[in-house]
């Protein structure tokens, strides 16, 4: 992966300062009304049936899909809304499911480990059976390969048919007063998405990421179940032969072993890794034999759209995901990971903003267009899907606003821009936040990458500005700041776990606030002639 540039679109810009719109966005008779109607009790309801067991947690090509486009198509249609792809309101996805038998042993010189208690792998190949033999292991650093940053840890190496061992995160993470990369926050390099492609550019036969919790920005549960079960990927002409073999993770503990076997010190080499390229063979081989059954299904993005008053070839498009992991049979008890914050939340937030676009007395002058995608916990395979076969044409789509797992916290005095800095769109937010009497800040934990984590980046990465922000980190006031404390204690630990469930004592009010924040944003778009652009400063531009 180099980086992310893409060729200008000139004399599209007209910057005022103060909001980035060239005119007072025009008035309806009812903005106010609508955008003071948006309602707790209709976020809440959305969400709590949509996170509801009935749903078994959202998982594409489940029954738990069937349900959530059922309820989807049905709100979109009561509210007037048409059918964003001809007469259909769905954009079929094709996808290949890929499940690894559990019952399988990664061996790295002498040492084994379990599958998810201290190892996962899978492959992307299109193959029921994938055999890793006696595979060379060489340690790559990070495993970046990023001109621009004068860094390449696959300089002078020969990775063909050997195992890579790769650092989380980028090099800026634990050292962010190097000037390396962008410090603490996260570039594109750092995510494992990006380590799979490169190890996979590079011809190598296995890619084995060193998870730690803190530059990864989540626990090894998380891993365990994420990259086990059903992983699905997007059917490509050549079954993925281009990727790894092999795709893996390692817990840390394990990879210390392995590093003492070769008479190496694990935080010794790491340390080496984060000053410059570094790369070193282990002398030790890896051998694991992934069995896999495969399936190809199609899921669905829902794509509703309101037609715009005078350009309605131009549209806004908001996104969310609808899906999350569904659940899983083999474990005791509770199975089911309904996805309440993550994203019920997002997907309810669409349905409200989308009823109120469709409330207004006077029609924006550009389409606003709503996209709820699917497989966003895949590695945002909807999104991706979309973008790669866009409907609207991406030179048509002014801008992308996301929502992804809304604020459950109450109130905030802040908004949280995740990404700050990228594009004109934050003009929009500030004003929008005026409003409410609030201001923007950067995101709490930049070094997660979370820009690169929603699918709002599958149109950055097409040249599409694209907003992703939503409730900050101050309370409003202090029975707020008990609540939320009170509540973060409660949600501790449950992304992607199954206490991640619908919850009656919730403060609806945070994702209300930012539901009529971004709202505005859209709304103000939807009625300028502006086009809104990325920041020079930022890694992507308009094609």
């Amino acid at each position: 992966m180099r980086k992310i540039l893409f060729s200008s679109l000139a004399g599209l810009t007209i910057l005022v300062a103060g909001c980035g719109t060239s005119a007072p966005p025009q008035v309806t008779d009812n903005f106010d009304e609508i955008y003071q109607g948006i309602s707790e009790t209709d976020l809440k309801d959305h969400i709590k049936i949509l996170s509801s067991d009935e749903f078994e947690g959202r998982l594409p090509t489940t029954v738990g899909e069937e349900k959530t486009l059922a309820y989807l198509l049905d709100n979109f249609k009561k509210m007037g809304l048409q059918p964003g792809n001809g007469d259909s309101f769905l954009q079929p996805v094709e996808l290949m499911e890929i499940t690894a038998d559990p019952e399988m042993t990664l061996t790295m010189g002498n040492s084994s480990f379990a599958y998810k208690e201290n190892m996962v792998a899978s492959t992307k190949r299109e193959q029921t059976k994938v055999e890793l033999k006696d595979s060379e292991i060489v340690f790559v650093g990070y495993g970046v390969n990023a001109p621009e940053y004068n860094w390449n840890d696959y300089a002078g190496l020969d990775v063909k048919g050997k195992t890579v061992v790769i650092l989380v995160n980028d090099p800026g993470f634990e050292n962010p007063e190097s000037g390396k990369f962008q410090g603490k926050t996260m570039t594109y390099y750092g995510r494992w998405s990006y380590k799979y492609e490169e190890a996979s550019r590079q011809g190598a036969e296995a890619a084995i990421i060193v998870h730690e919790t803190a530059p990864a920005s989540y626990g090894w549960s998380v891993v365990a179940n994420s990259w086990s079960g059903p992983q699905y990927g997007l059917v490509t002409s050549n079954g993925n032969a281009d990727r790894v073999a092999v795709e893996g993770w390692i817990t840390l503990a394990a990879a210390k072993q392995v590093f003492t076997e070769a008479g190496l010190d694990y935080v010794a080499e790491k340390s080496k890794a984060m000053q410059g390229p570094y790369s070193q063979s282990l002398s030790l081989n890896a051998s694991v034999t992934v069995n896999s059954s495969m399936k190809k299904s199609v899921s669905n993005n829902v794509i509703a759209t309101l037609p715009g008053s005078q350009s309605p070839d131009e549209h806004i498009i908001y996104t969310a995901h609808w899906d999350h992991l569904g659940k899983d049979e083999t474990k005791e008890g509770d199975q089911i990971y309904n996805g309440a914050h993550d994203n019920a939340t997002g997907t309810a937030a669409s349905l409200s903003m989308a009823k109120a676009f469709a409330d207004l007395s006077v029609r924006p002058a550009r389409s606003v267009t709503f996209l709820v995608v699917t497989a966003e916990e895949q590695g945002l395979l909807g999104s991706k899907y979309y973008s790669e076969h866009p409907i609207i044409a991406l030179d048509k789509t002014v801008a992308n606003i996301n929502m992804d797992a809304m604020n459950i916290l109450g109130k905030t005095k802040d908004v949280s821009v995740v990404g700050m800095g990228k594009s004109e769109l934050e003009n929009y937010l500030s004003k929008a936040a005026t409003r409410q009497g609030r201001v923007l800040t950067q995101e709490d934990r930049p070094e997660a990458g979370y820009y690169y984590r929603s699918d709002h980046f599958s149109f950055a990465k097409q040249g599409v500005p694209a907003l992703y922000a939503k409730g900050g980190n101050q309370p409003v006031d202090d029975e707020t700041a008990k609540y939320r404390k009170r509540m973060s204690l409660i949600q501790r630990g449950c992304y992607h776990q199954v206490c991640d469930q619908f919850r009656e004592n919730w403060d609806f009010s945070g994702i209300k606030e930012d539901t009529q924040l971004l709202f505005e944003v859209g709304y103000d778009i939807a009625t300028s002639a502006d086009w809104p652009a990325w920041n020079e400063t930022s890694e992507f531009q308009r094609k």
